[in-house]
C-alpha cells in the first residue's frame, strides 16, 4: 500500500500512527464491531491498520503449505509455540496479502519502522524466518487490512466511531484476543458495560 511505501523514516509518522483505535458501539460497519486496530500508518493521504482481535479459520502451518515454504510433512513436525502461531483478520481490504507486526529485533531490508519498538514486514521473509525459529521475539500475522481515505478516519473519529489510545507492545502482542477489547478499554479506565449503556445518549 502506497502510506506504507512513504513511510520511510519515523520523522514522517502520522499522528495516529502506533496507537490503538477501539471501535465504539455506535461504529455503523459490522465488521468492525468491537474491533481494536493497530494503526501502522497515518498522514494526509489516508490511514491503514490492522485489525488485532479478529481470528482467521486458516492455521499458520496451512498457510505456510499453501505458500509453498513448507511442505506438508514438515508443517506437521512444526514446534508447539509455530503451530499454535494464531492468524488474524487484519481486515476488509485485500484479505489475501499477508502482514508481520512484530518486536524490532528482526528487520530485513522490506521492513518499515511503525514506532521505535514496532516494525511491520509484509514480505514470506519474516515467515519463514518464525517458521525456522529464527523470527522476532514477539510478532502477529494477519491477512488483509483496514484503509481509509484521506480525512476519512478523522472524520469517523469526530462523529465518536473509534477512541484512540497509544499502544503497548503488551497489549499488542500478547495472547489473550479475546479478550483485548474488553482490557485496552480498561486500560484507559473505560468499563465496557458503561461505555455500551452510554452509546446514543448525549
Amino acid at each position: 500500500m502506497d502510506l506504507l511505501h512513504n513511510k520511510s523514516s519515523a520523522t514522517r509518522r502520522g499522528f495516529l500512527d502506533d496507537q490503538f483505535l477501539i471501535a465504539m458501539p455506535a461504529m455503523k460497519d459490522d465488521r468492525f464491531a468491537r474491533a481494536v486496530i493497530y494503526v501502522c500508518a497515518h498522514s494526509d493521504e489516508g490511514a491503514m491498520g490492522l485489525i488485532i482481535n479478529q481470528t482467521q479459520q486458516m492455521l499458520f502451518p496451512d498457510l505456510l503449505v499453501q505458500l509453498g515454504i513448507l511442505k506438508e510433512q514438515e508443517a506437521i513436525r512444526l514446534p508447539a509455540h509455530t503451530r499454535d502461531f494464531v492468524v488474524r483478520n487484519g481486515g476488509p481490504v485485500d484479505r489475501s496479502r499477508g502482514f508481520v507486526l512484530h518486536s524490532g529485533d528482526y528487520r530485513v531490508e522490506s521492513s518499515l519502522d511503525v514506532s521505535d519498538d514496532i516494525c511491520l514486514t509484509a514480505t514470506v521473509d519474516i515467515l519463514r524466518a518464525i517458521s525456522a525459529g529464527r523470527g522476532p521475539r514477539q510478532a502477529l500475522m494477519a491477512l488483509g487490512y483496514a484503509g481509509w481515505g484521506a480525512g476519512q478516519l478523522e472524520t469517523e473519529i469526530a462523529e465518536n466511531g473509534w477512541l484512540t489510545c497509544p499502544a503497548t507492545p503488551e497489549l499488542l502482542f500478547d495472547a489473550d484476543i479475546e479478550r483485548k477489547y474488553d482490557r485496552i478499554l480498561a486500560s484507559m479506565g473505560i468499563d465496557p458495560v458503561r461505555l455500551s449503556m452510554a452509546a446514543g445518549h448525549a
